[in-house]
């Protein structure tokens, strides 16, 4: 009996598939400074905020007196944000909200009228 050594002529193949995992996360319909793609949003945004802020509130299910609370925008964006599944931040909710709080105000109401 003699051993004769097999020769490999073919290595064997592995089908790999690549796939991506989405996080599933959207962005906003419309950016923050496009306050003027929705003349009434952006007019009542403008001169009455306070009132754009409550039908925002509500739309969300909260009480329209969250618009008077101290804080209460950032943490209504971030409920939005949430909801809606849109990426971002709490930092960067904040930034939107300390410094375009009306760009941003408008940019919440157009995002709840477009998916509603």
């Amino acid at each position: 009996m003699t051993f004769q050594p097999s020769v490999i002529s073919s290595q064997p193949q592995v089908n790999v598939q690549q796939f991506t995992v989405s996080s599933g996360l959207s962005d906003w319909t419309s950016g923050t400074l496009e306050c003027c793609d929705d003349c009434g949003i952006c007019l009542c945004g403008t001169f009455l905020p306070c009132i754009l802020e409550c039908k925002v509130a509500q739309d969300s299910g909260e009480t329209c007196c969250v618009a008077f609370l101290p804080g209460s925008s950032v943490a209504l964006r971030t409920h939005i944000r949430h909801k809606y599944r849109i990426e971002g931040s709490v930092c960067n909710d904040w930034c939107v909200m300390a410094c375009l709080y009306q760009c941003g105000l408008c940019q919440m109401a157009r995002e709840q009228k477009m998916r509603a």
